[in-house]
């Protein structure tokens, strides 16, 4: 299992975490809070609203860290820098020089005698 695909777990734990706890939050203050009585110890916090504030933010910090993390993981060894869209090979180069085209002959007109 590659780098990248190690991240790309992590992220999507981390992205599925924080729709959860989003989720479980009421902009207007009657979400869990208000139904566990909002002064009830969840997890050594007081207030509900605090602890789903501060793991918002954790889930989100952790989560911007890991995509600038995975980002890195394309630069590093394990990465395989080789696209397979895009050949290497340059188009091949004529050995021989394009013949120029034939310039077209102009007559000359021989100048009046005096």
């Amino acid at each position: 299992m590659s780098t990248f695909s190690i991240f790309l777990v992590l992220i999507t734990i981390v992205c599925f975490l924080l729709i959860v706890v989003i989720m479980v939050q009421n902009p207007k203050g009657g979400g869990l809070s208000s139904s566990l009585g909002g002064s009830t110890q969840m997890g050594g916090v007081q207030k509900t609203t605090d602890f789903l504030d501060k793991s918002t933010w954790t889930l989100s910090i952790v989560l911007i860290s890991l995509i600038l993390l995975s980002s890195l993981s394309f630069t590093g060894t394990l990465s395989d820098s080789d696209s397979k869209i895009i050949d290497n090979t340059e188009a091949a180069v004529p050995a021989t020089p394009a013949p120029t085209p034939a310039q077209p002959a102009v007559p000359v007109t021989p100048a009046p005698a005096k």
